[in-house]
């Protein structure tokens, strides 16, 4: 059935069940019944997808760079540009369950080339598109919810992929690197694209994105994916919607288990706070401190992320290699990415000093990369075959209620006049979601009837 599976037993949706992504997915391998990539594959793929997170991430923040170049070109007011970039939102939450979904039957690398191959495509295709329209507003803000749509479906993809591909111990490092990804394509595209909006026009930071992803597209299906593999997820892409009815997932007992519940709540809870501090800590640092560069306090803490995220990743892979159990540790990770940052985003609200605010805004957002290796593998320790899913309901729940905190952080700032209240609304639903792992948090298999390995 699936090329290139070399007749791999793949992890099923419940005992004796159809077969799920590992059994289709893709890697250029002999025969062999171990579904995980070895060492070198692991990291072949690893730079790939950092590469690829990279450039979603480069995608994603095109019209927010050219934001003001947009306005001043189509006459844009604050309200029409407004309009144009939350569009993004709206298509973003709606493909992350089925996305996820789709991932566990045919593989997760499968959907990521798919989705890359289209918003690579229609970024490219933006520019020219939109002088040929004399709709450039309906066409901007339609433009940019397909491309929400599109993106939707890569981190529960993602997280299907890595379950099904990397051994549990080493979960938590791949996780990690590759999340890294989002901080260097949000640095790329804030320095490149600055300097080829400010040379040669918003079309070309367009024509930059859009290019390059369609060229780790090429060189992904070219190097590390066979020809059958690539032909196989059309044939099945089609039936993804009902192949829940053929492998019986029990969806009802997978929902009723407080483990998957916990995790939802904390991916809930960790997504809407970063949300939340990555749409206000401009406009903090802007108006608290009106002296300061916008470079350093847009560049600083995301820097500080990338190497926070590698050594979150690592520390927990070694401790889990060590001996210590693994709920443990995943435990002990969530309480730095959700505890202790929060701690430094209140110590945030209470300073004076733009240094201070600096150092603070940095270990907060940077110690909030801990998560990686927390709940994000989590959802992976806890339904391997169905992670992808299991991680779309959360990650759309966090975009969701994501919306829902921004919105009240402004209220609150509106009422109160103070954006203490700001960090405080990010302590306690960091709060709500760290306790409810805490308490119900589990690192065994949930996601099969019989077998349970206690990790």
């Amino acid at each position: 059935m699936a090329a290139g599976a070399g007749g791999r037993n793949a992890p099923v949706c419940g005992a004796q069940h159809g077969p799920c992504a590992a059994q289709l997915g893709g890697m250029r391998r002999d025969g062999g019944g171990d579904p995980y990539w070895s060492r070198p594959e692991s990291r072949v793929w690893t730079v790939m997808l950092l590469l690829g997170t990279c450039l979603l991430y480069c995608a994603r923040v095109t019209v927010p760079i050219c934001a003001v170049a947009l306005s001043t070109h189509f006459d844009w007011d604050k309200k029409q540009s407004g309009i144009v970039l939350s569009s993004f939102f709206w298509g973003y939450c709606l493909t992350q369950i089925i996305g996820g979904h789709i991932s566990d039957q045919i593989g997760g690398e499968k959907v990521l080339l798919l989705s890359a191959s289209a918003w690579g495509f229609l970024t490219v295709l933006t520019p020219l598109l939109t002088h040929i329209t004399s709709a450039h507003l309906v066409f901007m803000t339609s433009s940019r919810f397909l491309m929400g749509l599109l993106q939707g479906v890569y981190f529960p993809s993602l997280a299907s992929l890595l379950s099904q591909r990397v051994r549990e111990s080493e979960r938590a490092f791949t996780y990690s690197t590759v999340g890294t990804g989002s901080q260097f394509g949000t640095l790329v595209i804030g320095g490149a694209g600055s300097l080829l909006l400010d040379w040669y026009g918003w079309e070309s930071v367009f024509y930059f994105s859009g290019l390059l992803t369609l060229l780790w597209v090429y060189c992904t299906c070219k190097y590390l994916l066979s020809e059958k593999e690539l032909i196989i997820p059309i044939d099945y892409l089609m039936r993804g919607l009902s192949i829940s009815k053929q492998t019986k997932v029990p969806w009802k007992q997978l929902f009723k288990k407080a483990p998957i519940w916990a995790v939802i709540i904390a991916q809930l809870s960790t997504a809407s706070t970063f949300f939340t501090l990555l749409s206000w800590l401009p406009t903090f640092f802007k108006e608290t401190f009106p002296e300061s560069k916008g470079w350093v306090f847009n560049v600083v803490p995301w820097l500080v992320a990338i190497p926070t995220s590698l050594f979150s990743g690592f520390l927990s892979d070694h401790l889990i290699n060590q001996g210590y159990k693994t709920i443990t540790i995943r435990k002990f990770m969530q309480v730095i990415g959700s505890g202790v940052s929060s701690i430094f985003a209140l110590c945030l609200g209470q300073t004076s000093s733009f240094c201070k605010a600096i150092v603070f805004a940095s270990a907060s957002v940077g110690l909030q990369t801990f998560n990686h290796s927390g709940i994000s593998v989590n959802v992976q320790d806890l339904a391997p075959s169905c992670a992808g899913l299991v991680f779309g309901v959360g990650n759309t729940g966090g975009a969701l209620l994501g919306v829902i905190c921004v919105y009240l952080a402004g209220y609150l700032i509106e009422t109160t006049g103070s954006w203490i209240s700001v960090f405080n609304l990010v302590a306690a639903v960091n709060s709500i979601g760290l306790c409810t792992f805490l308490v119900f948090g589990e690192a065994q298999r949930v996601d099969t009837d019989s077998a349970y390995m206690d990790l």
